[in-house]
């Protein structure tokens, strides 16, 4: 197996940790009662983190993998680079602007920063499964 396949199987494994480790993050902050700026900030800045590491992880599986001559994984992981860019400027904003409401007191912002937090825990686990998914297809 040449070099850059093992850096390849590496930066996949790092990915597969990142998700992992911030979906089994996020779903016990599900306990929090999301009613004051504090938990909004803080389940705010877990998410911001978990998007830079997730674009930075799936880059370097992309290049990698690129190196490695797999276009189809290497687009794969590509993908979730722009995914984790994506959900970074609708999830973050979106948190940003719940957590603002609920310092002002409107009813309507606790059940959506919780449905906006569950939404982007959901997405994470899909992404987890297509990289396991990818795993497996890529073993046979």
């Amino acid at each position: 197996m040449p070099a850059s396949m093992f850096a390849a199987l590496a930066f996949t494994v790092a990915l597969l940790v990142t998700t992992a480790y911030f979906i089994m993050g996020s779903i016990p902050l599900l306990i929090l009662k999301h009613d004051t700026p504090l938990d909004a900030r803080f389940v705010r800045g877990f998410f911001n983190i978990y998007y830079v590491a997730a674009f930075i992880t799936a880059t370097a599986t992309a290049v990698s993998y690129a190196i490695a001559g797999h276009p189809g994984l290497a687009a794969g992981a590509a993908a979730l680079a722009l995914i984790a860019i994506v959900l970074r400027k609708k999830v973050i904003p979106k948190m940003d602007a719940l957590g603002a409401q609920i310092q002002s007191n409107y009813m309507d912002a606790i059940p959506g920063f919780r449905r906006t937090h569950i939404t982007a825990i959901l997405i994470n686990i899909a992404q987890l499964a297509a990289i396991v998914w990818s795993l497996i297809a890529m073993s046979r």
